[in-house]
């Protein structure tokens, strides 16, 4: 457990500058410093910040998704700080952020050298060459920030290290995406719409705009499907394909025609693969009031000779047969409607895939109506394609953020008889709405819906579930299946068969 940090005088200006010194360390030097990281470590958690934001591979996205509070924290964050108060209680407009300064939306430079990126080291006792830190004079009467300031430099440090520590190297698909959430979050923290600055170019925004190009350049995918040589040696896999997916709208041409084979390759893979555990045939009582066809695969032979025993000849030592008589096979079923639901964003980009492709396979069987949606902060409704994966996934936008509401929105309409309804949710359930999302699912499970919440139907099992979710799933009957995608099909074939 970390000792607390104190707090109050000087202690906060020095343990904002530990977490600025930090921030400059990571951006030019890719090696950590242990006593600058051990010193961030105390201060956010002493703060009560989550460890994450320390951590340059966890996005701004996933922060606020775990920590919705930190939103409304995060955006303005750099715009023109509030004036702040004189020892003297007097005020002005020129910020003593003491921290890196980061440019306008216009792109401008300030020309006071208060924000020239130097900083002075300050002592353990809040002394320095210059007196007290942030205190040249040395008298005690210039301002000293207080712990809303240290927390506003740990959050400025995230989203500035995970936009502008890009690294080296191949960078793939997902990488780039991310890296497009988190300039989004920095965009709205200088006071302006995701994207906005990168539209406009020049000063900061093309700043930003350069980092995006040089991340797609290093992922190379467009060069390879550009080359249908090149392309044609590519293996689907669902890497790739999530890669494909991404990058979808960035395509054209050869390109574009070389990605859409690729993933309709990989959809006929993993359909063939499910087909065989999907059983392609409805079974429920026969139905005697529906005469039986008159074919000789449905001839009953026993009933034949039983019947007709009567016309047995003995001197003839033959059965004379005056009807024949067949099997009824027609069976008594109730159609079952199938609402498949997923969740689009990135995290589930496996389950998404899988569970499109598997839902087209229970389309076509008999008596099997089903409906597709997909959601991120909004609804869309698939049931026009449920039968084509491939056009499902091409329609699908990934990532974005988890709102379950619009979903419900879409979906309860569309039960129209309870009882022979089945509802498969597969998301990772970290939702905007947490409880108003649990209070739609619970409504429908008690209206004899049969509610089937998935975790994971990746091929390899891997899973991440929201810990509030799955217990009161579990609690309401209705537990989270994860693991392998043959649970699920167990699960549909068992309710619709």
């Amino acid at each position: 457990m970390t000792a607390p940090i104190p707090t109050g005088g000087y202690a906060d200006a020095n343990r904002r500058q530990v977490l600025y010194w930090r921030l400059l360390s990571r951006l030019f030097d890719r090696d950590e410093q242990p006593g600058l990281e051990s010193a961030s470590v105390a201060v956010v958690d002493d703060l009560g910040l989550p460890a994450a934001l320390l951590d340059p591979s966890v996005s701004v996205d996933t922060i606020v998704q775990r920590f919705p509070a930190l939103a409304a924290e995060l955006r303005g964050l750099l715009t023109s700080a509030e004036a702040q108060p004189h020892a003297d209680g007097t005020h002005d407009a020129q910020s003593h952020a003491g921290g890196p300064h980061v440019a306008g939306p216009g792109g401008d430079e300030p020309d006071d050298a208060a924000n020239n990126g130097e900083a002075h080291a300050a002592a353990p006792d809040g002394t320095g060459p210059e007196g007290p830190a942030g205190d040249p004079a040395g008298d005690g009467s210039a301002y000293r920030p207080g712990a809303a300031e240290v927390r506003r430099a740990a959050l400025v440090s995230k989203v500035l290290l995970n936009v502008f520590a890009t690294g080296s190297g191949p960078v793939s698909a997902t990488q780039l995406a991310r890296w497009q959430s988190d300039a989004g979050w920095f965009e709205q923290a200088l006071g302006c719409e995701p994207g906005e600055l990168r539209r406009q170019g020049g000063g900061l925004g093309g700043t930003l705009a350069g980092l995006e190009g040089d991340l797609v350049r290093r992922m190379h995918l467009r060069e390879v499907l550009a080359d249908p040589a090149l392309a044609s040696q590519l293996t689907p896999s669902m890497s790739l394909i999530e890669q494909l997916l991404r990058d979808k709208a960035n395509l054209s041409g050869v390109a574009l025609a070389n990605a859409k084979a690729l993933i309709r390759r990989f959809v006929d893979e993993v359909a063939e693969v499910l087909r065989t555990q999907v059983q392609q045939t409805s079974v429920g009582a026969l139905d005697r009031s529906v005469p039986p066809k008159r074919v000789f695969r449905n001839l009953d032979l026993d009933r034949t000779i039983w019947q007709n025993l009567t016309n047995w000849s003995p001197d003839d030592e033959r059965l004379y047969v005056d009807r024949l008589y067949y099997r009824h096979t027609a069976r008594r079923t109730t159609p079952s409607r199938l609402i498949v639901v997923v969740d689009q964003s990135g995290s589930m980009v496996d389950a998404m895939v899988n569970c499109t492709i598997l839902a087209s396979i229970f389309a076509g069987l008999p008596k099997v109506d089903v409906h597709l949606v997909a959601y991120d902060t909004r609804a869309l409704d698939l049931t026009p394609w449920v039968h084509d994966p491939f056009e499902v996934l091409l329609r699908t936008q990934l990532g974005g953020g988890t709102d379950g509401t619009a979903a419900l929105t879409l979906a309860r309409p569309k039960i129209a008889e309870p009882k022979n309804t089945v509802l498969v949710w597969i998301s990772d359930f970290y939702e905007v709405n947490h409880q108003a999302v649990f209070d739609g699912l619970q409504a429908v499970h008690r209206s004899g819906v049969k509610v089937i919440p998935v975790g994971s139907v990746s091929s390899s099992g891997q899973q991440s579930v929201n810990p509030w979710f799955r217990q009161r799933l579990k609690d309401q009957g209705t537990p989270v299946i994860s693991g392998h995608i043959r649970k699920l099909v167990v699960e549909l074939k068992n309710f619709l068969t």
